[in-house]
């Protein structure tokens, strides 16, 4: 073979070469999304605050409108981009139903995730993007693994409380719902009544899974009318 040819050679391989790596990037770009298919669940209505970052971003997290229009999820996406992603991981195993002993104030919406850092994002002071409800509303949530209740609790801040400048902390929570068994399906539906809430409030959940002793920690931000 001639210099010539040799050289031609190496320039198709080096494109070859390049264009692979492209392919495969995009791929593991991939990878994380397609594992919020697999596992576990979260409130979707009022969404979660993760869920609700990759409900509005998920398709088009790369748009950098987030960081004006939508800064808490953007916050949370620059601190760690599987927060916004396994929206549906964010449980604790093993919490034997002493949940203010492991999840402590500061850190109800992560679920005491400190060590791990990979929800500490959505422990941020702010201002969420809220849902609005009324006195009554209804919490869904999505078991995408069909796990299961043994019960679920809902509880809604305190009217004074201001999510925008203050941590969460669990005296700063009403209990306004418990509910008895699910068994496993994939759409749970929650009544809520309330009276004499207004303005912005975080509804907290806590869904005790079935299948083994694993709970989930659910932060939702809401505006009663």
């Amino acid at each position: 073979m001639s210099w010539h040819g040799h050289a031609v050679l190496l320039s198709l391989r080096s494109r070859v070469t390049l264009a692979l790596s492209v392919v495969a990037a995009t791929l593991l770009c991939l990878i994380p999304w397609s594992g919020t298919a697999v596992a576990h669940g979260s409130v979707v209505d009022p969404a979660s605050r993760n869920y609700g970052c990759w409900q509005r971003w998920g398709s088009d997290f790369q748009n950098p409108a987030m960081a004006q229009e939508d800064p808490m999820c953007w916050q949370a996406w620059q601190d760690d981009p599987n927060a916004m992603w396994n929206w549906n991981g964010l449980y604790r195993n093993g919490s034997a139903g002493n949940f203010q002993a492991v999840v402590p104030n500061g850190q109800l919406c992560s679920g005491g995730h400190a060590e791990s850092g990979r929800y500490n994002s959505l422990d941020t002071v702010g201002a969420w993007k809220t849902t609005n409800v009324d006195d009554n509303f209804t919490v869904k949530l999505h078991d995408q693994a069909s796990h299961g209740a043994d019960y679920i609790l809902v509880y809604v801040t305190k009217q004074g409380f201001d999510p925008t400048t203050e941590p969460l902390g669990w005296d700063d929570l009403q209990q306004v719902a418990r509910t008895g068994k699910y068994a496993p399906g994939q759409n749970y539906s929650i009544p809520v009544s309330t009276s004499g809430l207004s303005g912005r409030h975080v509804v907290y959940t806590i869904w005790q899974a079935s299948h083994m002793d694993q709970t989930y920690f659910l932060c939702s931000d809401v505006n009663f009318g």
